[in-house]
């Protein structure tokens, strides 16, 4: 009886450690899966991430402040009816200039021509201004969702709104700001003071020189 006894204890002792082998090593290929898992995941995220590019102010181009100091003079929002508008299109869609004039004229806008472009592949929606009109680009620029401002060395107070391929709408009536709020700069903004005027870009309007 007592052999009996032996050899069972012996078979069970040697079941057990084979069930902790076989348990041991099952737990040893989740963990090792999961590893592989969680770096498979975090690499996807990392190339997703670097394949998405970052937002910019302005869209990555220079911006100029709406005012050097605004608690000395702050900016403010022109009445519609006092900037005068050219509305050009960018884009090969035909008859995009004159849709979004009209709708820029019914905002009491003084638009005084639409057009086309030089170039019909602008991606995005480009508002150009100059040092005299600084609160009139920015009037016009609260009425686009995904434009962006350039300054260059137009000297009259036209502001030119080049249609991209981006243009979807204007700003909801109700989202704009009312006539004589206070413009606030945007952060990263350079004041006027800091501009160096002599290198801003050529009036697109003017021949070459």
């Amino acid at each position: 009886m007592q052999q009996f006894s032996d050899e069972r204890q012996a078979r069970k002792k040697y079941v057990h450690h084979r069930q902790m082998r076989v348990f041991s090593t099952i737990a040893a290929i989740l963990v090792v899966a999961l590893v592989v898992a969680f770096f498979t995941l975090f690499h996807s995220l990392g190339k997703s991430n670097a394949g998405v590019p970052q937002a910019q102010t302005n869209f990555g181009a220079p911006l100029v402040c709406a005012t050097d100091d605004p608690k000395k003079s702050p900016a403010m929002y022109q009445p519609n009816n006092s900037v005068e508008v050219n509305v050009l299109n960018g884009t090969k869609a035909v008859g995009l200039a004159r849709a979004v004039g009209d709708a820029l004229t019914n905002r009491h806008f003084n638009v005084s021509s639409v057009g086309d472009f030089t170039s019909r592949k602008v991606e995005r929606t480009t508002i150009y201004y100059g040092v005299n009109n600084i609160w009139q680009a920015y009037t016009v620029y609260s009425n686009f969702t995904d434009a962006k401002l350039v300054m260059d060395n137009r000297q009259d107070g036209v502001v030119s709104v080049v249609i991209g391929s981006t243009f979807t709408d204007l700003t909801k009536k109700g989202s704009l700001p009312t006539v004589g709020s206070q413009i606030k700069n945007i952060e990263g903004c350079t004041p006027l003071s800091k501009v160096d005027k002599a290198k801003l870009p050529q009036d697109f309007r003017q021949p070459k020189k």
